[in-house]
């Protein structure tokens, strides 16, 4: 069995290894604590107002001057640190729902600022990207 593991579930760090993020350097930490605390502010008048509609999001951190990620066709990035976006599909009552709210990721050197705003609550935090959706925790798979 795997230390951590408690339920017995063989290869569990291999199978959720998409899930972790990677490292970031000392600086890269740094450089993206300080967007953060430029980022929750925005987010906690949002989400007082009732505000955590994706595009509305964007509007207001765009207004603190980051650019828009831009990808090509293949998947390469072409400029830009922010990208906003909707919130994670769920299944829920036979079906599949998109909870209102926004997702935010923000790429600062080796580091991200990885946020949320939905009815609920809101939250800012720093990570490394992770190996597949970058500054987006993935959702769960299997």
């Amino acid at each position: 069995m795997e230390p951590g593991v408690v339920d017995g579930a063989p290869h569990n760090g291999d199978n959720n290894a998409y899930r972790r993020s990677r490292e970031m350097s000392p600086a890269g930490a740094k450089a993206a604590q300080k967007e953060a605390a430029r980022i929750e502010p925005v987010l906690k008048r949002l989400w007082t107002q009732r505000e955590w509609d994706p595009a509305r999001v964007r509007a207001a951190l765009l207004e603190l001057g980051y650019e828009e990620e831009r990808t090509g066709p293949k998947g390469e990035r072409l400029g830009g640190t922010l990208t906003v976006r909707a919130m994670h599909q769920r299944y829920e009552a036979g079906r599949y729902v998109t909870p209102e709210g926004a997702l935010v990721g923000l790429r600062v050197h080796d580091a991200c600022v990885s946020a949320f705003v939905q009815k609920s609550n809101y939250e800012v935090a720093v990570n490394g990207p992770y190996m597949e959706t970058g500054c987006f925790e993935p959702p769960y798979g299997h």
